[in-house]
């Protein structure tokens, strides 16, 4: 191999190690440009789409917690009154009981004073009576 040989083979290898970094370049600015072009077009879907979107949720999360706050509200009212209601049920139940319980007492006593009364005169009776008149009327 003579020298002019060789200093062709380096022409062409210099040359395509040039169009390789002219290539790589050309690439490197192609990635670039649509990086930046991808990142302005995000960034104006955000504007256009997101930034909306989010300021629908926002709304929409300040009424639920409007909401929950008057449910949470109402629902301790509601406990509230239910409380009271079988508290007042339970002192109704306690005087009816109470009244029922006077009143039964009260029958009961009369009951038991009738038939004492009863077997009162049914014992005075018989044990005033001598055993021949008894027999004698027969």
């Amino acid at each position: 191999m003579n020298l002019e040989t060789t200093n062709w083979l380096l022409a062409v290898i210099a040359l395509a190690s040039a169009v390789q970094m002219f290539a790589i370049i050309g690439v490197a600015i192609a990635g670039y440009r649509f990086y930046r072009q991808t990142t302005q077009t995000l960034a104006e879907l955000e504007v256009r789409h997101v930034a909306p979107l989010r300021a629908q949720v926002d709304r929409i999360l300040t009424d639920v917690h409007a909401v929950t706050a008057r449910v949470s509200h109402q629902t301790e009212r509601a406990d509230q009154a239910i409380s009271n209601t079988i508290g007042r049920v339970d002192e109704t139940a306690e005087r009816v009981k109470h009244s029922v319980k006077d009143k039964v007492s009260q029958a009961a006593g009369i009951v038991r004073g009738v038939r004492a009364i009863i077997v009162s005169l049914l014992s005075t009776n018989g044990a005033t009576k001598p055993p021949a008149e008894a027999g004698g009327r027969a």
